[in-house]
């Protein structure tokens, strides 16, 4: 059996690994001149840093994956953040996470006395759901509906508040709204709106404290490294510059590709570009998908090095709320809009030359095609201004050179409507609503990636690529037996 595989983001390498330990040939079409997708680099003169990804969640659940693909934990190293991150209030708070829950407690009585067991509740009611969302969904694809339409899972969704947005539930365990807006605003993480996306993102801020946060060392893009080491090691064919125009069909099944316009033979395809997408390559519509937020992103290499502080930090917008109406509703250019600093020559110096150091920071944006981020200079100093006077005093002078990027160049890149995170966490596109791993009617063509169930994040993008693998497990097993998938995978689906 031989697979081509569309697209070298995160989640078709895993996938691509994780195919190659069960015996089945694979090839990589890349439409770049690198690997990785959204996890890559941005590089100048002795300086790097990560373009997009750079908060590593659920450490567990990515070693876990990494070791079933063949990574070794000791080919990387993961550093734990501790301090987890603070938030920057306009009204002068700090308020500052840690790992330690005794730790986390004194924080709250400091910042915000009375709400330290509200915090106790908080973190118990997330850990039961935590429990029932990463075996009911996480765990779990639905590529046959009923598979999600159960009476164990109508009940799980019901004990996970799924009626509920994400700030609905903070607000019903805080009540400062700066402590609501602490822990609702991991939705923006996978470019969801706080005051929309359904409650089981909740478990974003909780697992930050069971879990812990971590930091990549050398950068969250230098796992694309180890991951192509270990693809070459097993002669996996990678081929960059190709672009894959249509897929090869007939009837109901692929039969290959058309990449570079050479057209190549396969058993099965899967594809890794962002999903709304891909639906060039098969003639199809593309459906219209809600969108996840955009980013200005603004990259600086500094010829100083700032130690104060975190290596992650939120800066708030004085209304928080009015800053995530205008990214998600209006859908225009925030007025006073918070912001997220990464600063990790703090804790690694081979980023930069000695004594210097590199910076990122992203501004959540309206994601689409009307707004011409190139005339939006005024926007852009405006916010430069702001990260000078409230996080980073002197930047200005310090900058030895600076890059920005908008929802124009992600929309270049192949993200849909530039939005940053693949299809928005919205109720009707999360779970058995979302794009699953075998999304369409033809018997052998798969998809992986941010906009597919379970979503977006690396780790479970990575745990996509794995529901994916076992899919394709489960199918070749069928095949064997002379069965079918449906019937193997309702086998492995326990009932109620």
């Amino acid at each position: 059996m031989k697979t081509a595989i569309v697209g070298g983001g995160v989640g078709g390498l895993i996938t691509a690994l994780l195919l190659t330990k069960q015996g089945i040939k694979v090839e990589i079409f890349e439409k770049e001149s690198r690997l990785g997708g959204r996890l890559a680099f941005v590089e100048r003169n002795g300086y790097r840093i990560d373009e997009g990804p750079t908060i590593v969640l659920l450490p567990e659940m990515l070693t876990s994956i990494l070791e079933e693909a063949g990574i070794s934990s000791d080919q990387y190293e993961l550093i734990q953040c501790d301090p987890l991150y603070s938030l920057n209030y306009p009204d002068g708070t700090v308020y500052t996470k840690y790992a330690s829950l005794s730790r986390q407690l004194e924080e709250i009585k400091r910042v915000f006395p009375g709400e330290e067991e509200h915090f106790i509740q908080f973190m118990e009611d997330m850990k039961t759901r935590f429990s029932i969302g990463k075996r009911a969904f996480l765990e779990k694809d639905f590529v046959h509906k009923r598979d999600f339409w159960t009476l164990e899972n109508l009940k799980n969704l019901w004990k996970l508040k799924a009626y509920q947005t994400v700030h609905s539930m903070t607000a019903s365990h805080f009540n400062d709204s700066r402590l609501q807006e602490a822990y609702s605003l991991q939705t923006l993480y996978v470019g969801g709106n706080p005051y929309s996306s359904p409650a089981m993102y909740s478990l974003i801020p909780y697992s930050e404290h069971a879990h812990g946060i971590y930091y990549l060392k050398g950068g969250y893009a230098s796992l694309v490294e180890v991951l192509e080491r270990e693809l070459k090691r097993h002669n996996v064919p990678i081929h960059l510059n190709h672009k894959v125009d249509k897929l090869v069909l007939h009837g109901n099944r692929a039969q290959g590709i058309i990449a570079n316009g050479k057209k190549r033979l396969f058993h099965s395809v899967i594809l890794n570009g962002d999903f709304p997408k891909t639906a060039s390559v098969i003639d199809k519509q593309e459906k219209p998908y809600i969108p996840s937020s955009g980013c200005v992103l603004f990259y600086f290499g500094l010829n100083r090095r700032y130690d104060q502080g975190n290596i992650h930090q939120f800066f708030m917008s004085p209304d928080f709320h009015h800053h995530m109406k205008q990214v998600f509703k209006s859908k225009e250019i925030p007025d006073a809009p918070s912001f997220y600093a990464f600063n990790p020559s703090k804790i690694d110096p081979t980023l930069a030359p000695e004594g210097k150091s590199v910076l990122y920071v992203l501004v959540p944006v309206p994601s689409g095609t009307h707004i011409d981020w190139s005339k939006q200079e005024a926007f852009k100093e405006k916010m430069l201004q702001e990260i000078e006077e409230r996080a980073f005093p002197g930047i200005k002078e310090a900058t030895e050179w600076m890059e920005i990027r908008t929802p124009n160049e992600a929309e270049r890149f192949g993200l849909y409507q530039g939005g940053s995170f693949g299809i928005a966490p919205e109720l009707r596109q999360s779970g058995v609503f979302r794009p699953q791993v075998k999304p369409y009617s033809y018997d052998n063509v798969f998809a992986v990636g941010a906009s597919v169930h379970p979503g977006g994040g690396i780790p479970i993008v990575m745990q996509g690529a794995k529901l994916l693998a076992d899919y394709i497990a489960r199918e070749k097993h069928a095949i064997m037996k002379g069965g079918t998938i449906h019937e193997v995978h309702r086998e492995s689906i326990p009932t109620v």
